[in-house]
């Protein structure tokens, strides 16, 4: 049987529910068109086991959709999946229309910090374009942000994004938000693995999932962990998902003031009551848990504030 590629799971204001349309892709982006082939189904796809063609599809649905005419990023560079991102985004910003009478306020009056932004750059891209808002992208990876700055500037962005480079790889507020720092949301995709080890099984097990033969497609074990992208603080940290954002929520409380929500993605629900744990201990006044899917992928955003309504509805407008 034919499969539904319909993506009715996905937030309604996400550009990607429908199927993609190639012949629509590859004339926003001819580069694309060498990648496309017909599958078992007799339907235009892309091999999504094949790096190049994954970054051309990521290319070609900037293009389309949100007006992005320069991206790129360095081989072996996390290339994200745009309709998971723009996902995170727009139930993100729904937290935010609670404070405005069901309408998600736009404008460059309202600032994210994106935490992790990578070379890819893809949180503050998505926002700008959808939302029109600011964005301030932070990253312990100086060539990452080196990569975003070119994109910045081939969209002529850079009234609308800031990077800035963590030099302090164990922190991760401390040094990025600054006095007089007001954002209305941090968002974060947290290293997920615990190890190189970790993130290399995760891997194999992709490739296995794609119905791959890992053998055939590395030539050493770092390559094996890199084949669908990630720089090593990309992929995994001492302690995995868990102790980022423990670490997180630890340093959140102390700019409690100068945030209305912060939010993150957990991938694994087995994290969630240590999660819960840490919020408590800091005295988070309000936790929301958002539930998200993509396929059979299931994930979530955990989101929190230390502020009232009121105290956030000032700190936004």
């Amino acid at each position: 049987m034919k499969p539904d590629n319909t993506k009715s799971e996905l937030h309604p204001r996400n550009r990607h529910r429908a199927r993609y349309d190639f012949d629509q892709l590859v004339q926003a982006s001819s580069a694309l068109a060498p990648y496309v082939k017909l599958n078992k189904y007799g339907d235009a796809s892309i091999d999504f086991s094949n790096a190049q063609a994954v970054k051309a599809l990521n290319q070609a649905l900037l293009k389309q959709f949100y007006e992005v005419l320069v991206w790129d990023i360095p081989k072996q560079y996390l290339c994200p999946p745009i309709p998971g991102r723009a996902d995170y985004l727009h139930y993100i910003a729904d937290l935010l229309s609670r404070l405005n009478a069901g309408v998600v306020p736009q404008g460059q009056s309202v600032c994210v910090l994106d935490i992790g932004v990578g070379a890819n750059m893809i949180y503050p891209l998505l926002g700008t374009r959808e939302y029109g808002w600011q964005f301030v992208g932070a990253d312990i990876d100086a060539k990452a942000l080196d990569n975003a700055q070119r994109i910045v500037d081939g969209n002529a962005l850079s009234s609308h994004i800031e990077l800035r480079l963590q030099t302090a790889p164990t922190s991760i507020f401390n040094g990025i938000i600054r006095q007089g720092d007001k954002f209305a949301l941090t968002m974060c995709n947290p290293p997920f693995h615990g190890s190189l080890e970790e993130a290399q099984a995760g891997t194999e097990r992709k490739w296995r999932g794609l119905g791959k033969e890992l053998a055939k497609h590395r030539s050493s074990h770092k390559s094996s962990v890199l084949n669908f992208g990630g720089q090593n603080a990309e992929l995994y940290c001492d302690g995995g998902e868990e102790a980022f954002v423990t670490a997180m929520i630890n340093e959140s409380q102390h700019y409690a003031k100068q945030c209305v929500w912060f939010t993150t993605l957990i991938s694994k629900a087995a994290n969630l009551p240590s999660v819960y744990r840490a919020l408590k201990k800091v005295n988070a006044l309000e936790v929301s848990t958002i539930e998200m899917s993509q396929g059979q992928k299931k994930s979530r955003i955990v989101a929190w504030t230390f502020l009232n309504a009121s105290q956030q509805h000032a700190l936004l407008f």
